[in-house]
């Protein structure tokens, strides 16, 4: 697959999507760091949960040929990085997202916000 990162962050929000993520949130960097173009911030509301959504993008860029950099927290379960250079995943347990609170971190990028009830089938 082409890399065009907005194209690609979309792509992998149609994966975390199909595991029923919560609270999907694509954050836009590209005006205010150069350390990555987009991140991907969700919640999956158990260690199950977390895991088939990190499962799900692994094995969905795996099958779209997009290359993952690197894989952290898979172990803990209460944050997983899905680190693709431009496109960073965050899959966070409630209470773990709610202490780092990323989203305010980065309060500066533009967000968007999709849900599996609204967007599942219209991320495009």
């Amino acid at each position: 697959m082409a890399r065009r990162p907005k194209t690609t962050a979309k792509k992998i929000i149609e994966f975390v999507l199909g595991k029923k993520a919560e609270d999907v949130l694509l954050l836009d960097l590209r005006k205010i760091t150069s350390m990555a173009d987009f991140f991907i911030i969700c919640t999956g509301t158990s260690d199950v949960q977390v895991k088939a959504i990190a499962d799900a993008v692994v094995i969905g860029c795996k099958e779209k040929d997009i290359k993952i950099y690197h894989v952290e927290g898979i172990d803990a379960l209460s944050w997983v990085l899905i680190d693709l250079v431009d496109i960073v995943v965050h899959v966070f347990r409630p209470d773990v997202r709610t202490y780092y609170q990323l989203e305010r971190l980065w309060g500066d990028a533009k967000i968007e916000k999709f849900s599996y009830e609204e967007d599942a089938e219209a991320v495009q």
